[in-house]
């Protein structure tokens, strides 16, 4: 393993892996083997015995947050991305010798990619939607089926070990096929689009993984959703066709293969993680809006055009699918089951008189919103120690779930009293053996199980329940209070295991339970429908949990398909919004920031401005010379893991010690492998765009990476020498020593910067004294040089204990 960087030293400290220890705020995570599952020796029991021993606050060692991070359910070696244009000589001769017809195919294939995402990810999510609707309902016409003939023991049994395979088949698929596919994957998405690159995170396996193991998860009643591995499904088709195809598996297309850095693969990744969104919920505005709000860190109007057209793209692919289920060749219900709940489209009228249970459902909505994060915080915390130990108890953790939840969703309808089946409605009463309102369970004929009606039924169908106008007496009270405890506990221990899981439709049940006890509590003093009070509970614990308000509110009115919502809906998003971020950071932030993922925040924490870069910049420096031994590259290369080298040229190439630009070692493992080197130190006349193409440095797929002990060279090739000045960066971004880290950290966000060299006030000095990057602008790493600025860090977005941490 290459050595630890140097703080601010020569190149890309997220490329040193050596030490094992993430550390993300309180939370601490040992690497066991890279993303790899090695045989269990001495120095890994001594690793996992250090791991809980720092857990338990008896061992501290330096932080390393941006080198490793949790991806999925693996600690993994991260990397940054190079948003930045390399203009050197090789790259400049390529765009010179581009013609107009070039440019424009270069902009046609932007749109067809587009349409192309915006294709396969709905083709996606209505496969998961048509899995979900067939195998959920396979399993509850039969366990319904066994209900009617009064055999509740053979009921139960098909319902637990049903659940139970499908758990286990989704754990055991990601644990051991790809163990990246866990979770919901937004937190991956978004530390992507923010320039952090993960191995396998957008690979052909993690895509396949993603769509079998959530269509298995959220069949096995199990409280998680689709919407989240959706998104994730979207990037990953995304990044697979700019890269283009899969060369692992032979599935590759020439004409793809066009977007060769990471910059364009990062819009296309964007319009991928909004059209998931659109598929999930059929809402493409919603897509837009959420890519926007929640994922991305850079927006500009042109992805917002090409955004939109991906996600229109999902919505007609979606419609010309269900117009083939409506001829009810789809599957058990004829539907496909893709969520539309068109259930609350009659005429809404509200009044002054409504705006107090609104506002209390908003505050309320905002509390239970941030204790939902915390506990889910405290869970994973938890479940992390479990699933460290190995892939044998990732599985008993899945199976402990998944068992102790059949039992709650079979044995709780068990408490809830038969009611009497409404007379003169269009839906029939009792429902046997699909979805509905009037579950009979254990009742007799001509009564239902209300609290049937909730616990078994898929998640869409439940939502659809509790949103359904007119049905203000169908549940009893005592039902919804123990559905509500039951879901929001539920949801929060289901996401975590390892398989595909996702938060955005549990905390829509979730909400949506809620909402109906508001109002059945407080309903008598307003005009407004049960079913309504469904709708704005979802938004408030979205709003509360998530602190998305323009995309969840587009959500919701889609969702619904009912514009008159509109001015309610915002109302308790702004307030269960405002209430919840006085306690502690929405649930997307707290998953990055426990994964271990050096997060770039869009503003620069007061202590930062205290500082200037020298501050956090330290040598040695690593640099090379314009004109270069072959050995000492390849021992630079060997013994360190930077990614990027200052070349400078000195005497007697010029007067004095003279910066030139940046070299990549990406471009620098091309030269040693093309062997193009000259015997004597003297400047060469060589034509680069001879000799290179712009292929030979295209950016290879997301995690993949050239290594140096895979080129061999013999004994007089080390002695030659290679001229770097044709394929160095000769206008990297640079900083003076004196400017402030914070303006330093803002200046390397927006520009979306790997490396950002810094340059001495003096001319008297060397002509690069360090680079920044990421790493250097990560809080533990600049509180552990300076450590009497704790006190002046930014407690609410970062650090801060919260109310809840305090009180409990």
């Amino acid at each position: 393993m290459a050595p630890r960087e140097q703080k601010g030293g020569g190149g890309d400290p997220e490329a040193d892996i050596e030490a094992p220890l993430i550390s993300s705020g309180s939370s601490f995570l040992f690497q066991d083997a890279a993303c790899e599952e090695d045989g269990e020796g001495d120095e890994e029991a001594e690793q996992r015995r250090n791991r809980r021993r720092l857990l338990n606050g008896s061992l501290r060692q330096s932080n390393v947050t941006s080198q490793v991070a949790l991806v999925g359910t693996d600690v993994c070696r991260i990397e940054s991305l190079d948003y930045e244009l390399i203009e050197n000589d090789v790259f400049k001769q390529d765009w010179r010798a581009r013609d107009r017809a070039h440019i424009l195919r270069y902009f046609a294939l932007k749109w067809a990619l587009c349409f192309l995402v915006g294709a396969l990810t709905a083709a996606a999510a209505f496969v998961a939607n048509l899995g979900v609707e067939n195998v959920a309902g396979a399993k509850f016409v039969v366990t319904s089926n066994l209900m009617l003939a009064r055999r509740f023991e053979s009921a139960f049994t098909v319902f637990l070990v049903s659940n139970f395979v499908l758990t286990m088949f989704a754990t055991v698929l990601t644990v051991y096929v790809s163990p990246a596919a866990a979770g919901s994957g937004i937190p991956e998405v978004k530390a992507y689009l923010n320039g952090v690159d993960a191995p396998n995170i957008f690979s052909l396996k993690t895509l396949v993984v993603k769509v079998v193991g959530c269509i298995a998860a959220v069949s096995a009643s199990l409280h998680v959703g689709k919407a989240g591995p959706l998104v994730h499904t979207g990037a990953c088709i995304a990044s697979i066709l700019g890269q283009g195809g899969s060369h692992k598996y032979h599935m590759t297309c020439k004409w793809l293969r066009y977007f060769k850095n990471d910059r364009d693969r990062r819009d296309l990744v964007t319009c991928g993680s909004g059209a998931g969104i659109a598929g999930a919920f059929r809402a493409p505005v919603a897509g837009v809006l959420f890519a926007l709000e929640t994922v991305s860190s850079r927006w500009r109007s042109a992805l917002l055009w090409r955004a939109f057209f991906t996600t229109a793209m999902v919505a007609v692919v979606l419609r010309a699918l269900i117009d083939i289920c409506k001829t009810g060749r789809c599957g058990l219900f004829g539907k496909g089951g893709l969520i539309m709940f068109d259930v609350t489209s009659g005429y809404i009228n509200y009044h002054v008189v409504d705006l107090p249970p609104v506002i209390t459902l908003g505050v309320l909505g905002g509390v239970l919103g941030s204790l939902y994060n915390f506990f889910l915080d405290r869970v994973l915390r938890f479940y992390n120690l479990i699933n460290e130990k190995g892939q044998t108890y990732k599985l008993l953790l899945a199976a402990t779930v998944t068992i102790c939840t059949s039992c709650c969703l079979f044995g709780l309808p068990w408490l809830a009293t038969c009611k009497p089946c409404p007379t003169g409605g269009e839906e029939a009463c009792p429902s046997i053996g699909r979805s509905g309102n009037f579950k009979k369970f254990q009742c007799a004929m001509n009564e239902y199980n209300d609290l049937a009606s909730l616990f078994f039924n898929t998640n869409d169908d439940t939502i659809r329940n509790l949103y359904s106008a007119g049905t203000d007496h169908e549940f009893h009270l005592s039902s919804i209070i123990l559905f509500f405890m039951a879901s929001y506990f539920l949801g929060i221990f289901s996401y975590g295991l390892a398989l595909p899981s996702g938060l955005f439709v549990p905390l829509i049940l979730t909400g949506a339970a809620y909402g109906r006890l508001v109002g059945m509590l407080i309903g008598s003093q307003s005009t407004l429908d049960h079913g309504l009070f469904a709708v704005l509970g979802s938004a408030a614990l979205l709003g509360g949990s998530m602190r998305m308000t323009v995309s969840v509110c587009v959500v919701i009115l889609e969702l619904t398909n009912n514009l008159l919502m509109l001015p309610l809906v915002m109302l308790v998003l702004i307030i269960s919004k405002t209430v919840a971020d006085a306690f502690n950071a929405n649930v997307y932030d707290l998953l990055v920031n426990l994964k271990g993922f050096p997060f770039l925040e869009g503003h620069a924490e007061p202590y930062m401005r205290q500082l200037s870069v020298s501050d956090v910049v330290t040598g040695p420096l690593q640099t090379f010379n314009g004109l270069e031994k072959v050995g000492r590259i390849v021992d630079v290369l060997k013994t360190t893991g930077h990614n990027g080298f200052p070349v400078v040229d000195e005497p007697p190439f010029s007067d004095i010690p003279l910066l030139y630009g940046l070299v990549l070692r990406a471009h620098l493992l091309v030269l040693l492998r093309k062997k193009d080197f000259i015997s004597s130190c003297t400047a060469s006349a060589l034509d680069a765009s001879k000799h290179f193409s712009p292929d030979d440095f295209a950016k290879r797929g997301s995690g993949k990476h050239d290594r140096i002990e895979d080129i061999e060279l013999t004994a007089d090739e080390m002695e030659m020498f290679v001229d770097l000045h044709p394929f160095t960066n000769t206008s990297p971004y640079t900083v003076v020593e004196t400017m402030s880290l914070a303006k330093a950290l803002i200046l390397f966000r927006e520009v979306g910067l790997r490396h950002l060299l810094v340059l001495p006030k003096s001319s008297k000095r060397a002509p690069v004294v360090g680079i920044l990057t990421r790493h250097d602008f990560m809080p533990e790493h600049v509180l552990g040089l300076h450590p009497y600025l704790i006190k002046s860090r930014w407690k609410k977005v970062r650090f801060g204990k919260s109310a809840f941490t305090n009180f409990f």
